[in-house]
């Protein structure tokens, strides 16, 4: 019985990767507000994060922020995710100090309504909330038509009867608004939050970096653990830091659509499911042998992989780091994620666990003469 107990208490650490302190991290990093174009704060807590398990770190002037293992070695190796998160702008304030909005990045209009967010304002944060009208005015009368949640009727209300009570608070044009709804925990395992696009691949890449220093893994080249900034609006971020670090070889992780819920075509978007493993794309900026050296790996680890394809461009920052420079053999690893941009985003523990057990295996099995050549 004590053999039995000890045997699966082994089996339990092999695979178990997260610990209380990473969780503990990740609820903080997710709660945390981390905006397109606002990432500071977010990027600190991640570097604060990071640093014990990295020989040094650097941040560039918009903010990606990098960890550095072996950073003497010539041979370059990324790990990458982003931290910004779809938000809003404060864009015109009228009279009655009513606040309407601009979208900063890809935020979805019909979850706002009713909901309850942040203004990040001069004199620090201001709650507020998106007003609606009641059902009963809505429906008054048979022959209107229901409105529907657009960009331009969508409105905040901060309690404040004019604008100069507004601008009181320190609210401002510019301002960036944000959800309030953080982490939490469902049943079978499952994380919800805002923003686990893609905050959730910062925190496996910092996981990645954990392992192999607590670990003691050598490697025989420089690995940068990076965590970019602006994807949301075109990539900006790891088009930047691409140019910079100039890589031989970018591994990047971002979320992509579990399709087991109503109203999403498998035939468009694949047949993914949260809780059975990571999701690797094909795709013309995936490289063919890398995405080879991925799957090997996986099946060596016995690591379960959901295939998808994808069409002109993957839509990540995978598409910034393989056509840099001279061209850059990048793959990309997804984790399926439902309700992709709205404050519900939910995520299956044993993904994530998957996720960063595959990209580690990967990273310690590649090499400098790793043979990634076209022919």
């Amino acid at each position: 019985m004590a053999k039995d107990k000890k045997k699966h208490s082994k089996e339990k650490s092999k695979h178990d990767i997260l610990t209380d302190d990473s969780l503990e991290f990740l609820r903080s990093y997710i709660n945390n507000a981390s905006p397109v174009g606002f990432e500071a704060k977010g990027q600190k807590l991640w570097l604060d994060y990071l640093q014990p398990y990295v020989d040094t770190h650097f941040v560039d002037p918009y903010g990606t922020a990098v960890g550095v293992i072996n950073p003497s070695e010539p041979f370059k190796v990324v790990i990458e995710a982003h931290a910004d998160e779809i938000s809003w702008f404060v864009n015109y304030i009228n009279d009655q100090g009513l606040i309407y909005l601009k979208r900063n990045g890809g935020v979805d209009h019909q979850v706002a309504p009713a909901k309850r967010v942040i203004i990040h304002g001069k004199k620090g944060q201001v709650k507020a909330v998106f007003g609606w009208p009641a059902i009963h005015t809505r429906l008054a009368s048979s022959e209107q038509k229901e409105p529907q949640p657009k960009v331009e009727n969508l409105f905040l209300d901060c309690g404040a009867r004019n604008k100069k009570e507004v601008e009181e608070l320190g609210i401002h044009i510019g301002a960036v608004v944000t959800y309030e709804e953080g982490f939490d925990e469902l049943a079978y395992d499952y994380y919800i939050g805002r923003a686990l696009d893609n905050r959730i691949g910062g925190f496996m890449i910092a996981e990645v970096a954990r392992l192999l220093k607590e670990n003691k893994k050598k490697l025989p080249f420089g690995l940068y653990v990076v965590n970019a900034v602006q994807e949301e609006v075109g990539l900006r971020g790891a088009e930047m830091i691409a140019r910079r670090i100039k890589p031989n070889v970018a591994i990047i992780t971002d979320v992509t659509h579990d399709t087991q819920t109503p109203m999403i075509n498998k035939t468009i978007e694949g047949d993914v499911a949260c809780g059975k493993g990571p999701s690797p794309a094909y795709g013309p900026a995936v490289h063919n042998k890398l995405l080879s050296f991925v799957q090997d790996v996986a099946e060596k680890n016995e690591i379960q992989l959901q295939m998808r394809t994808v069409s002109r461009s993957t839509g990540t920052d995978t598409d910034s780091f393989a056509y840099a420079n001279d061209g850059c053999p990048s793959v990309l690893i997804s984790i399926p994620l439902r309700y992709m941009h709205t404050t519900v985003e939910m995520i299956h523990k044993k993904d994530i666990e998957s996720t960063i057990r595959l990209m580690y295996e990967t990273v310690l099995a590649l090499t400098p003469t790793t043979n990634l050549s076209y022919l």
